[in-house]
């Protein structure tokens, strides 16, 4: 799957603290647009899926321009509905039931972005006022779960709301949502403290995760799922690792390009930009995968997000370099992923889905093992100043 994301507008009726898009009134024209599609099916690979994003700011702020580009997309040459993925991520303040109609017709995927019950989300996520916006969030998340059984909701964590990441995830299921994705802030100030208390918290999410499998209440959680489905097929696969620059690229408002969504900034040129919809894309080489001298002889590699050149870039400043909070973070939720599988497993087999493309296997058992517990694995070294700000 090759994504895509356009960044239909800067402009953003929230001020959330960590965002990383630099907030203007710039709105991108409907010319700009469909060349940003004409290099989207230009640059997916044959026989991949092309995955259209819509970003922002907030994105639902130009909801009549979102209608034009999606129209575009679907009179395009290349278009089959088949092929084509179209998602939007939402602050989930603008929810109503004419966008709900319209993504439900269209086929359009929603993500809301939550950091949480009230008193997490209203840390960072406020208006431009400073007003809070959990009480409209939750309304509207509760509105959309009821529609969208596929309801993503993007819930970010720091250093002052990790310890609640197990009761974010029991509030986001008691507004019925399904698909939950816990995402760190790597950018953040994690300190050497915060990265060794992170199994704690992961594994109370873990023991959540379980609870509520037990109770026949499946949850998808980021943290759990995806690494279980990682070790059941031995590792990463080449299709899922970062192909940022080559088979990801996002489009901003003004026609720049840029090799993921996260780098886009002020979204008019600058150290990450690759190219103009003008003008064309421009190499940016092999950037992705961690240098550290520790990942090579490391016996959770293949299991690890090292891949990702955003998260490197937002934890150390290089796109090859993997932070030691990501290492710490990694190795966290393997192991809590590894611990929640085994538990659940002696109850019966309870992840067939997740062994996509390694057949037959429904337990560990089938899968490439993770080192045993006391084995000596390389980590990166937590010193003092390797954490970013830390």
């Amino acid at each position: 799957m090759a994504k895509h994301t356009l960044v239909v507008t800067q402009q953003c009726n929230l001020r959330c603290t960590y965002c990383y898009v630099s907030k203007s009134d710039t709105v991108m024209p409907l010319s700009t647009a469909r060349r940003a599609i004409d290099l989207a099916f230009a640059n997916t690979p044959a026989g991949e899926t092309v995955d259209i994003g819509y970003f922002g700011g907030e994105p639902l702020l130009e909801f009549g321009l979102m209608q034009d580009i999606t129209a575009a997309i679907k009179v395009h040459p290349e278009y089959r509905r088949e092929r084509v993925v179209l998602s939007v991520i939402s602050n989930g303040t603008l929810y109503s039931d004419e966008i709900a109609d319209y993504l439900e017709r269209e086929q359009i995927h929603l993500c809301v972005s939550c950091d949480g019950p009230p008193e997490i989300q209203d840390r960072a996520r406020r208006y431009l006022s400073g007003r809070p916006t959990s009480a409209v969030v939750e309304r509207n998340i509760k509105r959309a779960a009821e529609r969208f059984p596929d309801l993503r909701v993007n819930a970010v964590y720091r250093p002052d709301t990790v310890q609640g990441l197990a009761r974010t995830v029991e509030y986001l299921a008691s507004l019925g949502v399904t698909q939950i994705h816990l995402n760190p802030d790597y950018s953040a100030g994690w300190s050497a403290a915060d990265a060794a208390a992170l199994p704690g918290w992961y594994a109370q999410v873990g023991e959540l995760y379980s609870r509520y499998r037990l109770q026949e209440r499946p949850l998808f959680v980021s943290l759990i799922d995806s690494k279980i489905a990682v070790i059941l097929r031995g590792g990463y696969q080449a299709g899922e690792v970062c192909r940022m620059g080559s088979a990801e690229f996002a489009y901003t408002a003004a026609g720049w390009i840029y090799p993921c969504e996260r780098l886009v900034g002020d979204g008019i040129g600058g150290d990450h930009c690759i190219g103009n919809v003008d003008s064309g894309l421009r190499p940016l080489g092999k950037c992705c995968g961690a240098t550290n001298p520790e990942c090579a002889t490391c016996g959770l590699a293949c299991y690890c997000m090292r891949w990702c050149g955003c998260s490197n870039y937002f934890g150390t400043g290089r796109y090859d370099r993997a932070s030691a909070f990501l290492c710490a973070s990694e190795r966290a939720s393997i192991q809590t992923a590894f611990d929640v599988f085994c538990r659940l497993e002696k109850r019966g087999p309870a992840f067939f889905d997740h062994a996509s493309g390694l057949p037959h296997a429904d337990s560990l058992s089938a899968a490439a093992p993770l080192p045993a517990r006391g084995q000596a694995v390389r980590f990166i070294p937590l010193h003092k100043g390797d954490l970013h700000n830390g």
